[in-house]
């Protein structure tokens, strides 16, 4: 006798496993803890085979006799509902492995284990906000030039066109990766060449005239933020590093006897250990801040969590606070500044893109770590003396002559 749907609805469990049949091999298995499947009994090349329909309520009555019927024309075109079943779940499964996203995350495991963790988040950052919402779920084989052009024209359309541009950089790569994996044919990435506008150079302002330097010197002197805020804002111009690698400073990799701060490969954009001699004026600020901060891991760490760095826009908010604005100086201008007024002062440019951690192989050959080392801690020691001789109102002389 047929099932009904009440029926169903009020069958209860009992200690011993119930089968309730509807005919024609479908059949609900009521398990001992209450849940409900649906089941299909049916013969093929001779075997009595059980095909899963799916669990109630999720597939009604209705659903279980409509698969019922799906199934007995498989048969009927001596086909294994079974055999069907799993070629099926294997097609989804296939497509889901070869979809953008999951080649696209994919890569990013295999490659993103020797980036800076800084660079990682951003690169899965504009993954997943710029091209996972529309592209993350086709098969990545299958994606077109304008497909993609469309997701980029979004990115760009919202102000962001340097990001349309970097973007499209890791498109490429990620289609090279599906391309050698053996799941994608070409690279449409290629075809839009020149398709966005040109991307203006990004120029961090920065305050170079050597009397605006000295007001800038007295101001920072004068800041009235957080104790651990206010020295690592007057580190800032003494040390001239990224941003990032000033707030996530660690006590363990400062040598204060030695004047020397190394920063490990893992942390810096060039990959490479990075020697930042410290001048006697940035050893007294750290020398200042270490009775506060010296038993946590970093020199600044946060107010919200000590195991966590400072916030990366501290300082930015530091120069805002006193009323310098994006157009007047950014936290990453100190490295502009310094970086124009000693090669104006007749320092070895060398010396300078060393200690700006701008070498690597691809400029100016490959030097080991200590390279211009003796050099660095004298333009060091100097950039700190002439900074603090601004702060002071000195009269602004050629260094040419003043390093004579």
């Amino acid at each position: 006798m047929a099932l009904t749907a009440i029926q169903i609805k009020n069958a209860k469990s009992t200690d011993k496993q119930q089968k309730l049949t509807d005919g024609g091999g479908l059949y609900l298995l009521i398990h001992p803890n209450g849940s409900k499947y649906w089941r299909l009994n049916y013969r093929f090349a001779g075997k009595r085979k059980t095909l899963a329909l799916g669990v109630y309520p999720d597939v009604s009555l209705s659903d279980a006799r409509e698969r019922r019927e799906d199934a007995r024309k498989l048969l009927a075109n001596d086909t294994d509902p079974s055999a069907a079943k799993k070629e099926q779940k294997a097609a989804v499964v296939a497509l889901t492995a070869n979809s953008f996203e999951a080649v696209a995350r994919e890569w990013f495991s295999k490659f993103s284990k020797d980036w800076v963790k800084a660079h990682a988040d951003k690169v899965m950052s504009k993954l997943e906000n710029g091209l996972f919402p529309w592209l993350g779920s086709r098969p990545i084989g299958e994606i077109n030039a304008p497909e993609l052009l469309a997701a980029l024209r979004r990115i760009e359309n919202r102000g962001a066109l340097s990001t349309a541009h970097t973007t499209h950089a890791i498109c490429g790569r990620v289609f090279r990766y599906a391309i050698a994996t053996g799941r994608a044919q070409r690279d449409p990435s290629a075809d839009l060449k020149g398709a966005l506008p040109r991307a203006k150079g990004k120029r961090f302002a920065s305050i170079t005239d050597p009397v605006k330097i000295g007001k800038l010197m007295r101001d920072i002197e004068g800041y009235a933020g957080t104790f651990i805020v206010r020295c690592a804002f007057r580190l800032s111009p003494y040390l001239f590093l990224r941003p990032t690698e000033l707030r996530s400073a660690e006590w363990g990799e400062i040598d204060l006897d030695k004047a020397e701060w190394r920063i490990p490969e893992g942390k810096m954009k060039k990959r490479r250990l990075h020697i930042v001699p410290l001048a006697t004026q940035a050893v007294a600020i750290l020398r200042e801040i270490q009775p506060l901060t010296g038993t946590h891991q970093f020199v600044f760490p946060s107010a919200r969590n000590k195991a966590q760095p400072m916030s990366c826009n501290s300082i930015l908010a530091a120069l805002r606070n006193l009323g310098y604005t994006t157009d007047d100086m950014t936290a990453h201008g100190f490295r502009h500044m310094a970086s124009t007024q000693l090669n104006e002062q007749g320092f070895s440019k060398d010396a300078i893109e060393m200690q700006l951690a701008h070498m690597d192989g691809s400029t100016r050959g490959i030097y080991n770590a200590a390279e211009y080392l003796p050099e660095r801690r004298k333009m060091m020691q100097h950039w700190a003396d002439y900074l603090d001789g601004l702060k002071k109102g000195a009269e602004v002389i050629n260094l040419h002559q003043s390093r004579a």
